[in-house]
């Protein structure tokens, strides 16, 4: 359904105001909950100011910008017109968490003229949904301004107080920071933060933090601050004013200093405000992703979502390397292991995937280059076209195509992004030609052109190419160390996923991942797109392959079932070694069986750092899916079934803790469970320290309904 009509009674009122010094529009949501408020002062200023339900989300905060080229400052304003118009549509994605996604807000466009003389028009566009606000500055064609670069964006997100937050820190570089739960007037990231193995980062303000930034007011809202839609500009930090609980925008520099180069018509991205008084409305909601374009690809057809396992985590635990020589690659150590990516290797790993119904097999390290380039700033290292001596490409290809799975190529680019950008359409017709559809992509380390940053907007363009190319060779793509997502895979859905944050391979080397890690990711870092987080961990302590290390993974074995649901992508990796899952193939069944592509989600409870439960329907199945975890605290649920269809007997397989089971002590005692249940059913779940429980529910034929035991 959609429709388009001009508020009239609105228009009528906003222009009403034109007799009077100061002009205020109030502005409110579909539902009504959300009312957005504008004042346009005499003297020139424009602040908005949010609230729900009759709360304070956003105090009044300004809006504007700094030029450099032309040096003028777009602060004040006189208001020339406001339009309103309304949408309501419903849109199917090409993969996602539901079928269907409706689309309905009520959009206000303020037209305004800079007040100093320089002749300068700017629209300020406000979309208001039942779940949050969108706004967005549109810079029109015009004679009094045409290239133009940005010194600074002015936007303003005034909160109502000291809130409880979940925040990494700033950086132009990184987002793989372990995340800080603190008070707003807490907020200090000197040094960078607690993540010191992190290769490449850039601090640079002790309060400055990332979005998307979550946090819960002492009144009971839910707040998500982010942006959608993030082309040809740089990505978003926020600096807060701890006085006033101002959050300022901070733009990623480029490697002169200016912040974007754009020419009109130009947009920028839209800055985000999610609210809500659930915090399971947070997680459902679609606002991002809406504020999106359509898909760019006529035909998805080609576009899998889909499963693999791959030479990968062996290199992370040391059993292998990616390196030719077999030196681990960024480490001194003298010993030397085998290098992973070798023919007979990989023909294992295809042969686990085609015994267990994997799609895909990753393979890093088998490409030339890795010998010398870490940590290096080093332009040329790979031409991502030339394969070791021990990795025979024709022969794995075949192999592959014969057992009927694909092998997903990864490109390290070792942050040389001028290299890899002379590179892609040769290394895409190699891929073509060897029959490879998916690309892993990488940028460790400091960014060639050297002085651009991961999320400046030279980066941001990088990337966008990357999607659009990709999909002109009907290639699949998974971008590692990018910028945190905005919602982009609506208009490239070949974007599969992306990393973008601390991912489960830093348990294996580093301080690792706490166990409440998981419980605020979705909260923050996926609210803009799917996470490659790599889930599925079996051997969770790392002594096992040497018994010297103390590292390990911050969860239980059932957890790690858990997050297959909780952390949402389109592209999910069965992340441990073969050997590993062979032992313990009853709890290996959850992974082959769980889907990752969706009909229907629920969002049935969840509190940001404490715990999450979801449930999920499986694309154009009658199964569903379950998936519950907590942070270091033990806790028991009771979620009920509601959701099933009515009359209809399912057979629920429940993978939890075993009865003694920790994250720390105990993490690999597991119990799976099969019962008989309905829609009227409420299933009792016991979570320990560190945990999780993963669910199948399964249509039951008349046999199952009668020899397994009903769930009581």
């Amino acid at each position: 359904m959609f429709f388009k009509r001009l508020l009239v009674v609105l228009i009528a009122t906003i222009f009403s105001y034109l007799v009077h010094a100061d002009q205020f529009i109030n502005f409110h949501s579909p539902d009504g909950n959300i009312q957005l408020g504008l004042d346009s002062h005499d003297n020139g200023d424009l602040v908005y100011r949010i609230f729900y339900k009759g709360k304070i989300v956003i105090a009044p905060s300004g809006l504007g910008f700094k030029l450099k080229v032309p040096d003028v400052s777009l602060l004040k304003f006189t208001l020339v017109a406001a339009d309103s118009s309304a949408v309501d549509e419903t849109w199917k994605p090409v993969w996602g968490e539901q079928s269907s996604v409706r689309n309905n807000y009520k959009q206000l466009v303020l037209k305004l003229n800079e007040r100093s003389g320089s002749g300068i028009t700017i629209n300020i566009i406000f979309r208001v949904f039942n779940d949050g606000v969108g706004f967005r500055y549109e810079f029109p064609k015009q004679d009094k301004l045409n290239h133009f670069v940005i010194a600074d964006e002015l936007t303003q997100f005034a909160v109502s107080g000291d809130h409880k937050a979940f925040w990494i820190p700033g950086d132009y570089d990184t987002n793989e920071y372990a995340y800080y739960t603190t008070n707003l007037s807490a907020i200090d990231a000197t040094g960078g933060g607690k993540a010191q193995e992190i290769s490449a980062k850039t601090f640079f303000e002790k309060n400055a933090v990332q979005t998307p930034l979550m946090m819960k007011s002492n009144d009971g809202l839910y707040i998500n601050i982010h942006e959608a839609a993030l082309v040809n500009y740089p990505a978003m930090n926020l600096v807060i004013d701890k006085s006033s609980f101002t959050f300022n925008a901070h733009l990623v520099p480029d490697a002169v200093g200016n912040k974007a180069y754009l020419q009109t018509p130009a947009v920028t991205p839209w800055r985000t405000i999610i609210v809500s008084d659930k915090a399971t409305d947070i997680l459902s909601s679609k606002m991002v992703l809406n504020l999106n374009e359509p898909s760019t690809i006529a035909d998805p057809s080609w576009i899998k979502p889909q499963k693999m396992v791959g030479v990968w985590w062996e290199m992370h635990v040391g059993k292998s390397s990616w390196d030719y020589s077999g030196s681990q690659v960024g480490s001194q150590q003298a010993s030397k292991v085998p290098h992973g990516a070798n023919t007979a290797n990989v023909k294992r790993y295809i042969d686990f995937a085609a015994k267990n119904g994997i799609e895909g097999v990753l393979v890093e390290g088998w490409n030339t280059g890795w010998e010398d380039w870490f940590g290096q700033w080093k332009e040329d290292v790979f031409d991502f076209v030339t394969p070791y001596p021990d990795f025979n490409v024709n022969e794995l290809s075949a192999y592959a195509k014969a057992k009927g799975v694909k092998i997903i190529m990864h490109h390290e680019t070792s942050a040389s992004v001028t290299n890899y950008e002379r590179w892609m359409d040769t290394a895409y017709r190699f891929m073509k030609k060897y029959g490879y559809d998916a690309v892993k992509t990488g940028y460790v380390g400091r960014i060639i052109p050297r002085g651009e940053h991961h999320d400046g907007q030279w980066m941001i363009r990088h990337y966008e190419r990357v999607a659009k190319k990709t999909a002109g060779y009907h290639i699949m793509v998974d971008m590692h160390e990018p910028v945190r997502p905005t919602g982009l895979q609506r208009t490239y859905p070949n974007w599969l996923a992306s990393e973008a944050a601390r991912g489960n391979e830093f348990n294996a080397w580093s301080v690792g991942n706490m166990p409440d890690h998981e419980t605020i990711l979705p909260f923050t870092r996926l609210m803009g797109g799917p996470m490659d987080y790599t889930p599925g961990i079996f051997k969770i302590k790392m002594s096992y392959y040497d018994s010297g290390k103390k590292e390990q993974v911050h969860t239980t074995l059932a957890k790690q079932l858990a997050l297959y649901i909780t952390m949402y992508s389109p592209l999910q990796m069965a992340a441990d070694l073969p050997e590993n899952y062979e032992t313990k193939m009853d709890a290996f069944q959850f992974i082959k069986d769980v889907a990752v592509d969706w009909d229907d989600t629920k969002i049935l409870d969840a509190e940001p750092g404490d715990y999450i439960i979801i449930a999920r329907k499986a694309k154009g199945k009658d199964s569903w899916f379950m998936g519950a975890i907590t942070d270091e605290n033990a806790r028991n649920f009771t979620p009920g079934l509601d959701f099933l269809d009515a009359g209809k007997k399912y057979v629920v397989t429940i993978y939890r803790d075993g009865d003694k089971a920790d994250w720390k002590n105990n993490p690999e005692e597991y119990v799976i469970e099969k019962f008989i249940v309905d829609a009227k059913t409420k299933l009792r779940l016991k979570l320990a320290p560190g945990g999780g429980t993963a669910v199948s529910l399964m249509p039951a034929t008349a046999d199952e309904a009668k020899q397994i035991k009903k769930y009581k």
